[in-house]
């Protein structure tokens, strides 16, 4: 289903553009440069989900509304890698100060682009970009989660 865009939609939606090409250069750098394996395939695997995100909000700003039937298998089998490498926890503890610092960084980000993304769902007219728009909002936070539980089980994310 086509739609037209207006102007402060298709220019909210540019920011989130360059926020999830943002955060898919910091996650494959992160990956690169993270020392426990664990943190590689977590940042590696959020990496993939920012390009979907970018994939749809491109599909978006060409006034295309994404498939989400598609994006909901991805965010299920996402969902599952989350939890996986979350129980796989061998050193709790014995994580590398960078690599933390990475955590810390990438969490500050997904917090910064949840709330930026809840500005653009409310600037946005039609319902099913709405929607879109919502769902991805939604992964933002499970990303945000996923570093919050590897840091946690870790030892680095205590709540008091």
């Amino acid at each position: 289903m086509a739609f037209n865009l207006s102007q402060k939609e298709s220019m909210l939606l540019q920011d989130q553009q360059k926020h999830e090409e943002l955060c898919i250069q910091k996650y494959q750098s992160y990956a690169r440069q993270a020392q426990d394996p664990q943190l590689k395939q977590l940042f590696n695997s959020l990496a993939q989900h920012e390009q979907q995100h970018l994939n749809s909000v491109n599909q978006l700003l060409s006034g295309q509304v994404p498939n989400l039937q598609q994006g909901q298998q991805n965010q299920n089998q996402g969902q599952s890698q989350f939890t996986q490498a979350m129980n796989q926890n061998n050193n709790p503890g014995q994580v590398n100060q960078n690599d933390v610092v990475m955590c810390n960084d990438m969490l500050a980000t997904e917090k910064y682009i949840s709330g930026t993304y809840d500005t653009t769902i409310f600037e946005c007219t039609n319902t099913d970009a709405r929607q879109v728009l919502n769902h991805i909002q939604k992964e933002e936070q499970q990303h945000g989660e996923a570093i919050f539980n590897y840091l946690q089980s870790q030892g680095m994310y205590n709540v008091q």
